[in-house]
Formats: structure tokens, C-alpha cells, sequence
């Protein structure tokens, strides 16, 4: 389990230097170059994504369980869902189409819609941490890029507007 959680640290955390540290990212950039700054980043998401798979099969031969099986109909609702997120997935390297245009990030959106299908269907701590990660993992990292960029625009905004409500797809 060690392994999965350190690998959901180091995958993600590779991922947000863009959104967290954009000032030490771009020192590092500078001083180092670009090509070798994309090398240690791929290296570094490579070794992340590893730690995930093999964190995740290591957790899996001795599951924690949280709570009892779901119910056969939610492996049902999770093909239908994995189904809509390779939509979502294909509609983001489409170019010029309508899905795309209507939830400018479908790719967010695919990996959310299957994030939640393997949680509807699964019950392992694993499961949760893991696709749970994911699913929420995309809410957080733009939140953390809005208070980044403006602040002060933030703040004043009320938490849950109707705007907000009206476009829960884009977080």
C-alpha cells in the first residue's frame, strides 16, 4: 500500500509543478535547459506511474475491504460510464468538434467519468485511493491554479454561485 500511496504523491505531484511552483520550475528550466528538464519530468512520471501499478497489483492481493460488494447493476453503470469517458478521451484530440467546444476539457472529464465507474464497481481501499485520486485529483489542481494566478479575484467570489453550479464540468 506504501508503494501506491508514494506513487499518487510522486505521479500527480510531477504533473502540478506547472500549477504549484511555476517560478522554481521555470528557474530549473533556465538553468538547466529543456530538454533535460523534460527528461528528469518524464523519468520522474514514469517512476510515479510504476509505483502506481505496482502499488495497486501489491494492494490487490491482500484487499482491504470497506464496505460489501456493490450490487451486480453498477458493473453495468460502469461499462456505460467507461463507454462515455472514451468518448470524452477521443473528443479531446478531435479537432474542431462539439464536445470539445461545449466542455472546452473533455480529456478531465473522461478520466473523471472513469475514475467513477471503477468506484461505483469496486470496494477495496485500494480502489478508493487509487480512482478516487483521480477523481478528484483534477478539482484540486484547478483550484490551486485559480488561487495562484488571482488571488484577490478569488476571495471576493461567493464559494457556490449559480455560475458555479451551472458549470460543474469544468472543475
Amino acid at each position: 500500500m506504501a508503494m501506491l500511496v508514494l506513487g499518487l504523491v510522486l505521479f500527480p505531484g510531477v504533473h502540478s509543478t506547472r500549477i504549484v511552483a511555476d517560478g522554481w520550475r521555470s528557474q530549473v528550466v533556465a538553468r538547466v535547459g529543456e530538454k533535460p528538464w523534460k527528461a528528469i519530468y518524464a523519468l520522474l512520471s514514469i517512476v510515479g506511474f510504476v509505483l502506481v501499478v505496482i502499488g495497486y497489483g501489491a494492494a490487490r492481493q491482500s484487499p482491504v475491504v470497506l464496505w460489501p460488494q456493490p450490487p451486480v447493476a453498477m458493473r453495468h453503470v460502469a461499462a456505460l460510464l467507461t463507454l462515455v469517458a472514451f468518448v470524452l478521451l477521443a473528443a479531446a484530440y478531435v479537432p474542431g468538434n462539439q464536445l470539445k467546444a461545449k466542455l472546452h476539457h473533455p480529456m478531465v472529464l473522461g478520466v473523471k467519468a472513469w475514475a467513477l465507474a471503477h468506484l461505483l464497481a469496486n470496494n477495496t481501499l485500494a480502489d478508493l485511493l487509487l480512482f478516487g485520486s483521480f477523481w478528484r485529483g483534477r478539482w484540486r489542481t484547478s483550484r490551486l491554479r485559480a488561487a495562484a494566478t488571482a488571488p484577490a479575484a478569488r476571495s471576493t467570489r461567493p464559494a457556490m454561485g449559480r455560475a458555479r453550479r451551472s458549470r460543474w464540468w469544468r472543475a
